[in-house]
């Protein structure tokens, strides 16, 4: 009986499937319709396991942009997804979210930009001036060039402020300054803050010394670990939750979470969220040799592996088997090192856990001809948010000896993280 009943499903379906083909011959418009509807259904397993990112959820954050005066602090990385996309076109599986607003007649006034442009071209640190987009004509405010914080004037026209950036869980990665600056200048004029969230490649663990207050600056401005394990709209959850805003002042914020999302997730970032982080690997071993831009050793700047070897011409060419030069190239005007053999470690094909380590930055000291020459003190001081790491590294202290320095640390974080903690 079972069997008869899913056979006469099955004719009945071919029959409906049959009708309709018969049908597009006769509507086009409608046969676009029912292939778009046949894909969905193809691809809704697949989909329904994947992750949603919060741009994509629209249905959750348009009525609140509805007959509303609107800004955006967006970039490269700001995009809704296409299930769906031209095959003749393969590449363009997603939509800008300020091209894909303007189309549903939201009122957008202005985009923010943080570090490296609303393009995402700029060089790491490089000042960015405003200017104005080329496709859709509207202004674009930099937030990495003359402030790093959106004026009242630059605001006195705005009902609501979206933040859709794609981070990757390190505190040196400047984008969560950029978020508290955009959270303060929103809460001092009583302007809600909309974030669309997004995945933290780097979120299934928390590591490396926690800041310390007086060595705040833009590559890190809160008591947090080098590795975070946060996503943006986590992260500015604790930073009204933990007051660290000026004044004790709070955030209007409204978190549209994503789907199918959890902090052992593995997302492969399908845009370079800056021009030195181009691909996974470089993504993974960010934390780790991130530390090189606070010392004289270049971590493949100048390179097509960024963030994927390091080198410097006074470390040991005897010690080491592999060398390369850095020249001027996309995202690195001027590299460390521009021009001159680097002697050190080729890290692309290394198999990498999503982990946290000391040990490339302690190799590179200990295999120094002039070890003088490796930290650039202040500004390593300012990356690892303390002045001890340098101080270990230089007295010789093994990994494990200087990581159980900062574990009590890690403990108190991570109680205080998990208040805010919007995922598993």
């Amino acid at each position: 009986m079972r069997f008869k009943v899913f056979k006469n499903t099955v004719l009945l379906v071919l029959f409906i499937l049959i009708s309709c083909g018969n049908k597009v011959k006769q509507d086009a418009s409608n046969s676009e319709h029912n292939n778009h509807t046949s894909n969905l259904l193809t691809n809704r397993l697949q989909d329904d396991k994947s992750i949603v990112v919060g741009a994509n959820r629209t249905a959750a954050y348009l009525p609140l942009l509805k007959d509303k005066k609107v800004a955006l602090v967006a970039n490269q990385t700001s995009v809704i997804f296409k299930k769906n996309f031209n095959s003749n076109n393969p590449n363009k599986h997603y939509t800008h979210l300020v091209d894909s607003l303007l189309a549903l007649n939201i009122d957008i006034k202005k985009v923010f930009s943080p570090e490296h442009g609303f393009r995402g071209t700029a060089d790491a640190g490089e000042s960015v001036n405003d200017g104005k987009d080329s496709k859709t004509g509207l202004p674009i405010l930099s937030l990495h060039g003359t402030h790093k914080k959106p004026t009242p004037k630059q605001l006195e026209d705005i009902d609501i402020l979206i933040f859709d950036i794609q981070d990757v869980g390190v505190r040196f990665y400047t984008y969560i300054s950029t978020l508290h600056y955009v959270m303060e200048a929103c809460a001092e004029l009583s302007i809600p803050l909309l974030i669309l969230d997004r995945p933290n490649p780097n979120g299934s663990y928390i590591d490396g010394p926690v800041l310390e207050k007086e060595y705040s600056s833009f590559l890190g401005m809160h008591p947090v670990p080098l590795v975070h394990g946060m996503t943006i709209g986590e992260y500015a959850k604790m930073i009204n939750g933990e007051s660290w805003l000026p004044n004790n002042l709070k955030c209007d914020l409204t978190i549209v979470k994503m789907e199918n999302y959890n902090h052992n997730s593995s997302y492969s970032l399908p845009i370079r969220p800056s021009p030195n982080l181009p691909n996974d690997q470089s993504i993974l071993l960010y934390p780790s040799l991130g530390l090189f831009e606070g010392t004289n050793i270049n971590a493949g700047r100048g390179t097509e592996f960024q963030f994927q070897r390091y080198g410097a011409p006074f470390l040991n060419k005897t010690h080491y088997n592999f060398s390369y030069t850095p020249v001027a190239n996309f995202g690195a005007k001027y590299p460390k090192h521009q021009n001159t053999i680097c002697y050190g470690v080729n890290l692309a094909d290394l198999k990498m856990e999503r982990k946290f380590t000391l040990k490339f930055v302690i190799d590179a000291y200990n295999n120094a001809e002039d070890k003088s020459k490796v930290f650039n003190t202040s500004n390593f001081t300012k990356h690892a948010g303390t002045e001890e790491l340098q101080e270990q590294i230089v007295a010789g202290l093994s990994e494990n000896d200087i990581k159980e320095t900062w574990s009590n640390d890690l403990v108190n974080y991570r109680n205080m993280r998990d208040q805010y903690v919007i995922y598993d």
